[in-house]
């Protein structure tokens, strides 16, 4: 983020990193020195050097958080992902237990609250309580991290001083409800300091939408996490979870889901209102901008957009430039390849057709014979979502000064080394610009990072509500409408749910599950819509998880697009005239699947067995809803430095306490 204000002695105080694992402390107290924080501007800057939402990283190459949904059942990369081959994920591959960012919050309260209300700090008032309120959603939005990544967790909101009694007492893992809590009165401390709109004006700050909406987030990811793991190890109380059963003495399952939900309405409802007509314009145009790099399609033109501040949906985002060496390389892969990554076949098919029903129904008038004419056949009057965010067989890649076009090259892509491929086939264009002086120059990307937008709140409270009271109310509708009316296609929203056919959907939905079991359709219909407007959004793995939607998942195969008897069949040619498609499950040379395995291209069933831990498919075990902590958290926090059971820290459910070891099972 632009750092206006910035010092080098505050750069000295949050870059002096501590090697100490117990929290992660810094001792800021003998690097900052006593005259800070005592004007506007050091608080200002103070904070924002603490941003670290998830956004596209200057100098970064590959499509940045366009990616994020890999490995899920939305979209995958070549690899594929630990987390479905069970053995593979190990404890110490990553450390969760990680508390940095809580103690540079914890160190500003400190400082800064007594200046605060004794009058000392100099400057604009509102500002002032501006830039503390963002520092209340900065520890919440750590915290939230936290809980999505191991659950329990200690609450801390002092920085610690560096002596082993107090570290080890406040290393006490709190039941997750309890920090769910605490994150949202963090949330409210925010709004009730933060302005509606930012201080910079352009969005690129936290402003008390940006609270509302994280707040939403925070008690609908918590109350339908309690509610689909009730009476596991993963919620307090439950069968053989590890904390202390004194902690869990007061928890009451349907007590805590119903708070936490009623929470997700109110946060949502604040915002969804404001926005239910506000959303950016789809025009349903093939491409997102004309020749002159001008938006033809506003909702397109939001996720690519060198300014984003125009957009009334788009609540926070970050601004990237060539001249403050702030650029970026996503579009030297957006606008020339498949980026390694690809939308899945079962992404695909939920999207419904513009008349509102699902592809498999009598009525939708789709013919799965039109596959065999390709990808833009395959997508044709389908829900506007996913005509536009995936590129067709004639796409713009780019538009050049002198008046010529480059188009997909899907005989390429399909093909392509591993880091440039289109890995499904169904090739990702949400993000993507059509300037081709962003991809002909590294560090020339400059396309904005989109960090929180409003249509989320709308499925928030849709979502909430209906978990809540099982039906959808006035308010729900409306939004559920306006965000159906946006994507082009019928939005009476009854039609679907009375053509869901839950066989059908499980075939490429892992959320058509939760603990196992086939959801009902109205539900079904509300994950749908979510997962629908938010590809490649980053969103799908914190969804799976909380609806525990992947108890089910045993030996399933992601298939992409239809290769085998279609238009692409030996249309691609190397430079001698030979196909391209080589399908070779003996050795190392294969590009493509077998047509005697699906007439669909399935990425890791390429390369044979022996050479792949996912060629039999994704498998799921339970313990890796959450991440193991590493086995130097157990050392450091151990009474007895011999035993690690003596630590004051327990692992996460079926997680033994030994690097290098995979999970067990659990219930």
């Amino acid at each position: 983020m632009k750092l206006k204000y910035f010092s080098l002695l505050l750069c000295g105080a949050l870059t002096l990193t501590s090697c100490n694992d117990f929290l992660d402390r810094e001792p800021e107290d003998s690097l900052t020195p006593g005259k800070y924080f005592t004007a506007e501007a050091d608080l200002a800057a103070y904070s924002i050097n603490l941003y670290n939402f998830n956004s596209i990283q200057p100098g970064s190459y590959g499509i940045g958080t366009f990616a994020d949904d890999n490995g899920t059942d939305n979209q995958v990369n070549a690899g594929g992902s630990n987390l479905w081959i069970p053995g593979q994920y190990k404890v110490g591959s990553s450390n969760p237990w990680n508390f940095t960012q809580v103690r540079h919050c914890n160190y500003f309260f400190e400082k800064v609250l007594p200046k605060y209300e004794a009058g000392k700090i100099q400057g604009n008032a509102d500002n002032i309580k501006h830039y503390i309120g963002e520092m209340y959603l900065l520890r919440a939005y750590a915290y939230f991290n936290l809980l999505k990544n191991i659950g329990d967790c200690p609450i801390i909101t002092t920085a610690l001083p560096d002596e082993e009694s107090v570290l080890l007492k406040a290393s006490h893992r709190d039941p997750r409800n309890k920090v769910a809590r605490f994150i949202l009165e963090d949330l409210d401390k925010a709004i009730s300091l933060l302005k509606e709109v930012s201080p910079d004006e352009k969005k690129e700050r936290i402003s008390r939408d940006v609270a509302y909406l994280l707040r939403s987030r925070v008690a609908l990811y918590e109350g339908t996490f309690e509610k689909y793991h009730a009476g596991t190890a993963f919620v307090p109380g439950g069968k053989d979870w590890p904390g202390d059963a004194k902690d869990a003495a007061d928890y009451d399952n349907a007590t805590e889901v119903k708070y936490f939900l009623g929470e997700a309405m109110k946060s949502a409802k604040m915002l969804g209102d404001k926005m239910v007509n506000q959303l950016a314009e789809n025009k349903n145009t093939p491409e997102g901008m004309d020749a002159k790099y001008e938006s033809i399609n506003p909702y397109y033109t939001m996720f690519c957009d060198v300014d984003m501040s125009t957009y009334p949906e788009v609540l926070m985002w970050r601004e990237y430039s060539v001249a403050k060496g702030t650029g970026h390389n996503t579009q030297q892969y957006f606008q020339k390849n498949g980026c390694n990554t690809g939308w899945t076949r079962g992404l695909i098919n939920s999207f419904v057709m513009e008349n509102g029903y699902p592809i498999y129904a009598a009525a939708s008038g789709y013919n799965t014979a039109q596959e065999q004419n390709g990808i833009s056949a395959t997508l044709a009057n389908r829900d506007s979502r996913i005509r536009i965010f995936t590129k067709g067989d004639n796409s713009v890649e780019s538009y050049f000064d002198d008046g010529t076009t480059a188009r997909v090259q899907l005989g390429n892509s399909i093909f392509e080394e591993i880091e440039k491929r289109a890995v499904t086939g169904y090739m990702i264009k949400k993000g993507k610009h059509y300037n081709p002086k962003m991809y002909l120059t590294h560090f020339h990307s400059v396309n904005g990072s989109l960090l929180f937008r409003g249509v989320e709140a709308l499925l928030n409270y849709i979502e909430a509500s209906y978990e809540l009271n099982g039906t959808i109310d006035a308010t729900a509708d409306s939004y559920w409408k306006a965000i159906r009316r946006r994507a082009k296609i019928n939005d009476n929203y009854s039609i679907t749910i009375a053509a869901t056919d839950m066989s059908e959907e499980a075939k490429g939905d892992f959320a058509a599950y939760s603990h196992g079991k086939l959801i009902e359709p109205t539900l079904y219909n509300i994950r749908r819509e979510r997962r629908n407007e938010l590809i490649g959004e980053g969103f799908r793995w914190a969804d799976l998880q909380r609806w525990r939607a992947c108890d089910q998942v045993k030996n399933y195969q992601i298939e992409g697009f239809r290769y085998w008897g279609t238009v692409y069949q030996g249309a691609f040619l190397d430079k001698d005239g030979n196909d391209k498609a080589v399908v070779d499950l003996s050795g190392e040379k294969g590009n493509m699947s077998a047509q005697t395995l699906s007439d669909y291209i399935r990425p890791y069933q390429i390369k044979p067995e022996s050479h792949n831990l996912l060629y039999n498919g994704l498998n799921f075990t339970p313990a890796h809803y959450l991440m193991p902590l590493p086995q130097s958290v157990f050392r450091k926090t151990a009474t007895d430095k011999k035993d690690l059971k003596t630590s004051v820290v327990y692992q996460n459910p079926g997680w033994p306490m030994i690097d290098g070891n995979g999970a067990g099972t659990i219930e």
